[in-house]
């Protein structure tokens, strides 16, 4: 075996050992939020203070708009809604675009608040709402190709990329990290981007290298706009 494949062997290895770790983390932290879902509705709906109402970009039932880029926040982690928006009030990531705002936000959401929202994110009924692919090409937007991503979730790219089910689970979600299928296409790309040019950091490091930046930075436009086209599309299986 080569000395490159045996480095990314363990590199996966210590990635895997490093996820697990997080899995029990986040499996311990999501039994201890006391949260009160009602709460976070209200603040989901009106706001809160100088929060502005999440409503107005992610939707009426949270599954996120594709014209402003905003991203799905039903169904996909409790834990990891906490994390993100801890790390938008600590300005650990700080997102462009109509993104820019979650920064102030955050910030102006007490601990608990934040804790609530992600609560009541989290007791939606799941429904699905996927990209619609065809109508983005129509507006302009270059648009993937589902059933090649489809093989980079499930398979990734020999010897370069792990699989992207391999961390984010079948499919693309896992309790401890982000559910990923129905998420928005274009949040999908340009999420993947600004991993890969390094203007989102706040990814679980190994060797204090991003676990998404080394990966993304892998990528080619072609696999970031294959991979989003399948995921954004893609259905909620259970293996």
């Amino acid at each position: 075996m080569r000395k490159s494949t045996l480095m990314f062997t363990s590199w996966l290895m210590l990635s895997a050992v490093t996820l697990q770790s997080g899995t029990v983390f986040a499996a311990d932290a999501a039994a201890n939020i006391r949260a009160d879902a009602a709460n976070g509705q209200v603040i989901f709906n009106e706001g809160k203070g100088d929060a502005s109402a999440c409503i107005g970009c992610h939707g009426e039932k949270g599954l996120g708009m594709d014209a402003m880029s905003a991203p799905r926040l039903a169904n996909i982690g409790q834990v990891y809604i906490v994390k993100q928006l801890a790390n938008f009030a600590n300005d650990l990531y700080v997102p462009s675009g109509m993104g820019a705002v979650m920064n102030g936000i955050g910030k102006a959401l007490s601990d608990q608040d934040r804790r609530d929202v992600a609560a009541y994110l989290e007791s939606l009924e799941y429904e699905i709402e996927s990209s619609d692919l065809k109508a983005l090409a129509t507006d302009g937007i270059k648009v993937g190709k589902p059933e090649q991503g489809k093989i980079l979730v499930s398979k990734g790219i020999k010897g370069r990329v792990p699989a992207c089910q391999d961390c984010h689970g079948f499919n693309g979600r896992a309790p401890h990290i982000p559910a990923l299928n129905q998420q928005k296409y274009v949040y999908l790309v340009n999420q993947l981007n600004n991993y890969r040019d390094g203007t989102r950091t706040s990814d679980p490091k190994v060797n204090k290298i991003g676990i998404m930046q080394g990966i993304a930075k892998k990528l080619s436009q072609e696999n970031i706009m294959d991979i989003a086209a399948f995921l954004s599309t893609a259905p909620r299986i259970t293996p």
